[in-house]
């Protein structure tokens, strides 16, 4: 059937594609994978056999008169791209209710996938599995396989589509019988569900591309085949516009700003213009902006007894210098202990060995230092050096002498209590405090697309004892448009509690809330198990009492935690009030709903970093549990740490709430990143930033947000965690 329908050229290009397989792979330096209007490596519909390079992070949008893409896109892996993608249409608004939606444009929510199966070699193409709106409404579902062939300036692409792609059915399917060749499209549930029974089912067709590099460095043009005929595309289906395809040709041309971003234009189905833009970096290559300072060149000091070294200075340089907190040294003639939190660097090895400096500098005769990590009183780790093998490594003796040839990491074997500190330490303050900007949102909802809050968060900690904490923080609100949030009663008439959907309240009703007040006493019991007991105003939304355990071996590839918790919601009216009655009624829809007055939560979470080759980057957390809401599921959680200590993750969690219970989305999920402050500072520090995308505000799937986690406490125990950056950003 093919050969009789296809057009002449298609035949051509599959003749020319494959007696150019045998062309060299070896591509030109300014020649480099773009995107698709979708969001993918692409042409401009539709995708090619192409992966970009790992840590591949872009931003972008793609417009026209019927829809307007806005999504990122990133290599995971070498051979795994995943897109998220928002789309509006402007021909239909997002429900029939304006005193809910008002004008916001339908918005689909998609999350593509892509999988490199085979890398570009001499004689074979780049190989592609790829699935377009796999989780979601299936506005733009299809499945495809692409191969791509690199022939000095000209990328080539021949694929088979399904779903949208195939939609001209020009290799499978007839469409006088049916306009998607029975292909199922209604959607499970709320969408937001993956709907595999339809995966490679109904019409298919063959695609095919050319992207040429010009002489001109910084301009591409891009040709393409389009397989689908747009006869059922969603805007047709549900309205009387329709999509005419003039010419199956679509035509671009894309100019690159730099490194770090295009711009395009193109002309497609022969009738319509299309713009965008794309914004990109590479999360590996990131690297900081500061410098680190240099080391203290050694000195050959004549020994000194350990009476006659002034350790208070020692201290002090350490800790400005190496960048250890709330550091103490316990001394003698053959061993130094330096307890403190490397507050600095991320990468332990740098911390390690500017203190070893200073510490050979002192005129010390110790032949071992030993470096105790500590967080929150905590004992962390415990670095054993070798003095005389590192003053061989500081003296540069042998080719390829690091600070890792010196050093061991044990369990802590030593307490400050056993040792007597030999520093003069001023007593130190239990006071501490902290100011940082605070950003909240949520895209893709109903009432508004983005809705999102900006402001201020100040806090302060109190140590009444080594394990006794007690510490709070206050939320002064700049700017919100949660008064566009209408969800005060679900239009599906859901009937869980409102643990979430709350926030308009909590947000905008008060320009300063208290975001937390508790105690918290850590403790930990021989060399793995640590807990936490806390109690108080826990969070935002929720007050009460819970307590952690975490077993987490030395530089063990595994860790679990359970935590249970006995919570009620807060009263957004008050600032320090509990709701007492479960039954309230809303007056603006004439309806009632429940808040969650007292209920007992909790989750047993396992850890898993893998120390497998190309998997040893990656976070896997597993929770099961009770959330909120009252319901029981499991919450998977999968983070990637780049090279530049960036970290990108995706959770989902599905309870026993049926869709229709839930609501739109089916489940929760969203998507976060984590970002080191040192890679925007002109100074070293080793805190964070996280921006999260949630798709939408709902109550299923919602866990207590406790404000401390054992396991991100304990991050030193682990040597492949995020802590460490490889040498050579550095």
């Amino acid at each position: 059937m093919f050969f009789h329908s296809a057009p002449l050229y298609i035949l051509s290009f599959c003749v020319l594609f494959l007696s150019l397989a045998k062309v060299s792979a070896k591509e030109p330096p300014f020649f480099s994978p773009t995107s698709n209007d979708f969001g993918g490596i692409g042409l401009m519909q539709m995708p090619t056999g192409r992966a970009a390079k790992e840590g591949t992070f872009v931003l972008g949008s793609t417009m026209n008169k019927d829809y307007s893409h806005y999504f990122t896109s990133m290599q995971i892996m070498p051979w795994l791209e995943t897109t998220l993608r928002y789309t509006q249409t402007d021909a239909i608004l997002y429900s029939n209710n304006p005193n809910f939606s008002d004008d916001t444009h339908y918005t689909d929510k998609s999350i593509d996938l892509k999988f490199r199966m085979m890398k570009e070699s001499y004689w074979w193409p780049e190989i592609s599995l790829g699935f377009r709106d796999m989780i979601g409404t299936g506005l733009f579902d299809s499945e495809y396989l692409a191969a791509t062939k690199r022939a000095g300036h000209f990328d080539f692409t021949l694929g088979v589509g399904w779903g949208y792609i195939g939609n001209s059915a020009n290799l499978k399917g007839d469409k006088s019988l049916h306009e998607d060749c029975n292909r199922k499209s209604a959607f499970k549930g709320k969408g937001g569900q993956l709907d595999y029974e339809r995966w490679f089912t109904g019409c298919a067709s063959v695609f095919a591309g050319i992207e040429y590099q010009t002489p001109l460095k910084n301009v591409r043009l891009k040709v393409e085949y389009d397989s689908n005929d747009y006869k059922s595309d969603f805007i047709t289906t549900q309205t009387a516009q329709r999509l005419p395809q003039d010419n199956p040709i679509n035509v671009g041309l894309l100019y690159q700003l730099g490194e770090w971003g295009s711009i395009k234009t193109q002309f497609e189905r022969g009738n319509t213009w299309t713009l965008g833009f794309n914004l990109k970096t590479n999360f590996h290559s990131f690297k900081p902006l500061w410098k680190e300072k240099p080391n203290f060149s050694y000195e050959k000091i004549q020994p000194k007894d350990v009476n006659d070294i002034e350790w208070e200075k020692i201290k002090d340089t350490i800790q400005t210098h190496a960048g250890f907190k709330d550091a103490s040294i316990h001394a003698d003639n053959k061993t130094v202990t330096l307890f403190g939190e490397p507050s600095q660097y991320r990468n332990r090895d740098i911390a390690y060995e500017k203190a070893s400096r200073i510490l050979l500098n002192s005129g010390s005769t110790a032949t071992k230092y030993q470096f105790i990590e500590q967080k929150s009183k905590l004992l962390i780790s415990q670095t054993n050096l070798d003095a005389p093998t590192y003053k061989k490594i500081a003296n540069q003796e042998y080719i390829g002498a690091k600070i890792g040839d010196a050093t061991s990491q044990t369990p802590p074997r030593v307490t400050p209590k056993k040792l007597q500190a030999i520093s003069k330490t001023k007593e130190e303050t239990p006071w501490s405090f902290h100011l940082s900007p605070t950003l909240q949102q949520s895209l893709g909802g109903s009432e508004s697309f983005y809705l999102f809050n900006v402001g201020l968060t100040a806090g302060a900690n109190y140590w009444l004892t080594n394990k006794l904490l007690l510490d709070g923080s206050f939320y002064l609100n700049f700017f919100d448009n949660y008064d566009q949030f209408l969800y005060d009663v679900p239009p599906d008439k859901t009937a869980i509690k409102r643990v979430r959907t709350l926030i308009r309240q909590y947000i905008s009703m008060n320009s300063i809330r208290l975001n937390n007040l508790q105690m918290t006493a850590f403790d930990q019991f021989g060399d793995n198990v640590y807990t936490q007991t806390y109690a108080g105003y826990l969070e935002t939304m929720f007050a009460g009492v819970g307590s952690e355990i975490l077993y987490r071996a030395l530089n063990s590839p595994w860790a679990w935690s359970f935590n249970l918790n006995y919570v009620a919601q807060r009263d957004p009216n008050t600032p320090w009030g509990i709701f007492k009655q479960e039954d309230h009624f809303d007056k603006i829809n004439k309806a009632t709903y429940q808040v969650q007055t007292g209920i007992t939560t909790g989750h047993l979470t396992a850890y898993y970093r893998p120390r497998i080759e190309g998997f040893n980057s990656l976070l896997i957390k597993a929770s099961v549990g009770r959330y909120l809401a009252e319901d029981k599921g499991v919450t998977l959680d999968i983070s990637k740490q780049f090279d530049s200590g960036i970290i990108a993750g995706v959770y989902l969690s599905k309870t026993n709430l049926s869709a229709d219970e839930f609501g739109e989305g089916s489940f929760n999920k969203g998507v976060y990143l984590s970002i080191p402050f040192d890679i925007l500072s002109s100074q070293p520090k080793n805190q964070r930033a996280q921006v999260s995308w949630t798709p939408l505000s709902r109550d299923g799937g919602q866990a207590l947000s406790r404000k401390y986690s054992l396991y991100d406490m304990t991050k030193g125990r682990d040597p492949h965690s995020e802590l460490t950056l490889p040498p050579h950003f550095y």
